[in-house]
């Protein structure tokens, strides 16, 4: 009989709130959380689509290449309550990232329609780009396998990406009520 270990976690989220219950998951090498991208480590390109008013747009990485630094701050879904505080947040204090000319973009896996929608009640002045497909969160190691029973939702990150393309502040949760330190994202901003 082989030998196995199981880790036992109570099953609960800022962003939804299910009933109370624990499960018991066999750990094998495809639920052990996998690594972030670090500080020093060149940072994924992508293109992703966000929507507002003019329409559907791409929006990649290296755009701001030489330009400004980039905050890439992911979180797991739209219209959900930590998720609203994070990105409501980041709004209230945008003049902060505009004084270090940083361009902050959240992601999610929702569609750029949901998110368009999200950013019209909020009041958001900047753009959430939708990483439907799931390729940059799984690039950059944030990605839930599963997460309350939704398999490929974006863990709660923050990173800050140089203008040269260099990730400069790292940082990853596996709980999704714990926001990001933003003074230590504006910290790397300097």
């Amino acid at each position: 009989m082989q030998n196995r270990f199981y880790s036992v976690y109570k099953c609960d989220s800022a962003c939804f709130q299910p009933p109370q219950h624990y499960q018991i998951i066999p750990l094998t090498p495809l639920t052990y959380p996998k690594m972030s991208l670090n500080i020093g480590d060149n940072a994924p390109d992508f293109s992703l689509k966000t929507k507002n008013a003019d329409g559907l747009k791409d929006i990649s990485l290296s755009d701001h290449k030489d330009k400004q630094p980039v905050v890439l701050l992911f979180f797991p879904f739209a219209f959900t309550s930590v998720c609203t505080e994070e990105t409501c947040s980041v709004r209230d204090d945008i003049s902060s990232y505009n004084d270090l000319n940083a361009q902050v973009y959240g992601i999610s896996v929702d569609s750029p329609f949901a998110q368009e929608i999200m950013a019209q009640k909020e009041n958001l002045n900047f753009p959430l780009l939708s990483d439907f497909n799931k390729d940059v969160s799984k690039s950059y190691g944030v990605l839930y396998e599963d997460f309350i029973g939704f398999a490929g939702v974006s863990k709660r990150a923050a990173f800050v990406v140089s203008k040269s393309g260099v990730i400069l502040h790292a940082w990853s949760s596996d709980d999704p009520k714990q926001l990001p330190d933003f003074g230590a994202i504006k910290d790397a901003l300097k």
